[in-house]
């Protein structure tokens, strides 16, 4: 299934969960490039779709969220940038196309994690090309449509498109942003300026995700959807806020909660409705159950 048949189709549609909270579970430590797993250990990562596809997910997300070159180069593995991105998307693939019901592969694209000049070193065309190697090889393994998530800096978000765009002209974007500072990004930017400038960049979607839980989501939801009325929205909360324990996040929204947020983010405008970090196949199930309920 394309992205374009499934947001023809009726009523709310359901999108997966945090990817990195289940590979902990299984065993990666901190520190440790997830993207090596989709070489290293891809039953694990095939699972983790495969969990999602049966809790009810319509849209799974490619284990390749920190997969851009300038990031992987950090971690000694940037010559390995198209390998992990490819093989991060056959993996999705093979679980989308296996399933009972139609699924949509997006192949995630994380910030790089550098400044852009002049607070830092990273130029506009540098950060292109980056995205570009990743964009190509997510491609390459069978994506349908290429998700930017997680940015902050709207420079940021048209460097990913630009590269996206270069790669692969025919296949659809989405794009979130993080509005986890006050109702601002990191960068400072706005629900409203992000409005206006990711509509500019012809997205076929777009919204929000990550952040400090669903309170805050769907605030930006509701601005997002007053700014553009007509627009596909994304939602993709954090299940609640983290603590640390142990040396790690832990989040403390159970599914039911979390099913709350998923009726009231969708009336706030949400199509588009998942979530992400510290949230399991129970609670994308609970979003599932809860969103039947209003189709």
């Amino acid at each position: 299934m394309n992205l374009q048949t499934l947001l023809e189709m009726p009523g709310p549609i359901i999108a997966d969960g945090g990817m990195g909270t289940l590979l902990m579970s299984m065993g990666l430590a901190h520190g440790e490039p997830p993207e090596l797993w989709n070489v290293n250990y891809p039953d694990r990562i095939r699972s983790v779709h495969r969990g999602y596809i049966e809790a009810g997910a319509q849209i799974i997300l490619t284990n390749s969220f920190g997969g851009s070159r300038g990031r992987l180069e950090r971690g000694g593995l940037g010559e390995r940038c198209a390998k992990l991105n490819a093989a991060a998307a056959r993996l999705a693939r093979q679980e989308a196309d296996a399933a009972s019901h139609g699924v949509v592969v997006a192949g995630s694209i994380g910030p790089i994690g550098e400044f852009f000049a002049p607070m830092g070193m990273l130029t506009f065309d540098d950060a292109v090309d980056m995205f570009r190697v990743q964009a190509e090889a997510l491609v390459e393994g069978g994506v349908d449509v290429l998700w930017i998530e997680t940015m902050s800096d709207l420079e940021e978000v048209r460097a990913a498109a630009a590269a996206c765009r270069q790669a692969a002209p025919g296949i659809p974007l989405v794009v979130t942003m993080t509005f986890d500072t006050h109702g601002r990004t990191m960068m400072g930017v706005t629900p409203e300026q992000a409005a206006a400038a990711i509509s500019e960049l012809g997205a076929a979607a777009l919204g929000a995700n990550c952040g400090n839980g669903p309170q805050e989501i769907e605030q930006v939801i509701r601005k997002l959807h007053a700014a553009l009325p007509g627009a596909i929205l994304v939602a993709k909360s954090n299940a609640g806020l983290p603590r640390m324990e142990g040396g790690r996040a832990v989040y403390d929204a159970t599914p039911e909660v979390m099913a709350d947020y998923a009726r009231r983010v969708h009336a706030d405008g949400a199509r588009i409705v998942g979530a992400c970090c510290g949230s399991t196949p129970a609670h994308i199930a609970a979003i599932a159950g809860a969103l039947k309920e209003v189709a």
